[in-house]
């Protein structure tokens, strides 16, 4: 596991990244600070231009907190809110282990991972 600090304005959020391939590639990129847009009220999401090696992708649900990296559209992810939605082609690539209530007013922001 590898700690990662999400800065969102003066917030901060601190998540585990776990040793997956796909983890191992975003924490390569970082510190890195996205323009992440608020999609569908329940996730913050970043699109990638490139792929990102993801070996382990499934179609499952998500916990609010997980950070992803949806490989269909090369998209980052951080869900704030359950829909119970089971999202195909999913890479859970760690968790949020602060509250991430804060997301539920934020809409596009830049985003730093530390």
């Amino acid at each position: 596991m590898s700690k990662v600090t999400i800065s969102i304005d003066e917030n901060k959020l601190e998540a585990d990244f776990n040793n997956s391939n796909t983890a191992k590639a975003l924490l390569e990129k970082f510190p890195l600070k996205l323009a992440m847009i608020n999609l569908y009220s329940r996730e913050m999401t970043y699109h990638f231009s490139k792929f990102i090696p993801a070996k382990k992708v499934k179609t499952s649900g998500y916990e609010v907190g997980d950070v992803g990296y949806w490989k269909s559209r090369h998209s980052f992810v951080i869900f704030y809110k359950q829909t119970g939605e089971v999202i195909g082609d999913l890479q859970i690539v760690g968790h949020i282990n602060s509250d991430t209530s804060l997301l539920n007013a934020v809409g596009d922001t830049e985003v730093t991972f530390d």
